[in-house]
């Protein structure tokens, strides 16, 4: 992280208030005040205090563990009414989806029914072709695999929202990014892509003879209680109560403002990332997973044991494990899962042992930018500190 950076979020953070400028009153209603629902741990209260901002309209948050408690929340449910932000919301859950797949493989594979070392290909034959024939199901899941990412149409957020309806199925996805040279050997650098997820979740099919989205349910929701947190399938709008989610682009008269992109189907992300939940649900699904309860014994270790290998990108070490990634803040190692869907941002986070855990859905208005969204920063800097 830049100095630069780090120096603003320390200010952040002293001064007790969130990095943005308030929304200008024609898109904002009166700023919803944060508030602790529930206070034993680190007040985060004052980094979403203001929302709506320049760059979240709302964001809902839950610190638990045994190093204390916080939940809150600040914002408008929506800008047209200004109506205090939803606690109970649902939201989009983009990449957190990714944690969900990867349990759910690492179970069948504790099972036997899936080999972590054996090729992909000896599973799907049909649809990944020979030059991808050594890519194995755990290179898929930690993203060493190599390959490109599949084609869609257009290039900018305005172009993407034109085409938001389109229906990309997963093989076709597929079928776009495997006629593609590889971007690596495959097991040689890691390079954190959508693709290895969609592959994932159509091998889970192929080996149940059942949907990846009732295998999920069947092996992870019902039996956690996750009644608020469903994969949506070509659904266009979320189901149930939701805070509207926005996003800065051009709109029809020419000029840079906000659009309401709630209505957003998620196929692209499928498997990798159309998950809905809520900040509940995902807390007691990250303490369940932490604790050995949804994947058991040794192959929970996959989701904690990072590949030896450079980024592809960077040439730094790898950071994604199987489902997961890892960074060191304040001293200590933190693993989790951030995700973006248009008009939201959402993270998953704990410490190994589980002694501080962090979720949050964030409004973002820039929920898919190259740099991470300014109060969802805040947030887990609050909870875990400066990186190190």
């Amino acid at each position: 992280m830049r100095k630069s950076v780090r120096a603003l979020l320390a200010a952040t953070l002293v001064l007790g208030v969130a990095t943005g400028p308030a929304l200008t009153p024609a898109f904002a209603g009166t700023p919803a005040t944060a508030t602790a629902v529930q206070a034993s741990g680190p007040d985060l209260g004052p980094v979403i205090a203001g929302l709506p901002r320049a760059d979240a309209t709302a964001a809902l948050v839950r610190v638990g563990g045994t190093e204390g408690t916080w939940q809150g929340g600040a914002g408008v449910h929506d800008l047209e009414s200004g109506a205090p932000a939803d606690p109970a919301a649902r939201f989009r859950a983009g990449s957190v989806t990714k944690v969900f797949t990867a349990a759910t493989v690492l179970q069948l594979a504790a099972e036997g029914r899936i080999d972590l070392d054996r090729p992909a290909r000896a599973y799907l034959p049909e649809l990944i072709p020979g030059r991808y024939a050594t890519v194995t199901v755990r290179q898929l899941l930690n993203h060493t695999h190599g390959i490109p990412a599949p084609d869609f149409p257009g290039t900018t957020v305005e172009e993407w929202y034109a085409n938001r309806f389109t229906v990309h199925s997963p093989g076709a996805m597929v079928r776009s990014a495997t006629a593609k040279p590889r971007e690596f050997r495959p097991g040689t650098r890691q390079h954190y892509l959508n693709i290895g997820y969609t592959i994932a979740g159509l091998l889970v099919e192929r080996v149940t003879g059942d949907s990846f989205e009732r295998q999920v349910e069947r092996r992870i929701l019902r039996p956690l209680g996750l009644r608020d947190t469903y994969l949506p399938g070509t659904a266009a709008e979320i189901s149930g109560p939701y805070n509207h989610g926005y996003q800065t682009m051009r709109l029809d008269d020419g000029t840079i403002g906000l659009r309401d992109v709630s209505v957003w189907p998620a196929t692209d992300g499928w498997a990798a990332g159309d998950l809905v939940s809520t900040t509940a649900d995902l807390e007691r699904f990250v303490r369940e997973l932490f604790a050995g309860r949804v994947v058991r014994g040794p192959l929970l270790e996959e989701m904690f044991t990072l590949p030896h290998v450079p980024d592809a990108t960077t040439g730094k070490p790898a950071a994604y494990s199987a489902g997961l990634s890892m960074k060191r803040l304040g001293g200590r190692e933190v693993w989790g899962k951030t995700g973006g869907r248009w008009g939201y941002n959402t993270a998953v986070a704990s410490t190994r042992d589980g002694s501080r855990t962090l979720v949050y859905s964030v409004n973002a208005t820039d929920a898919k930018g190259q740099d991470m969204n300014r109060t969802a920063l805040g947030l887990m800097v609050a909870a875990y500190g400066l990186p190190d």
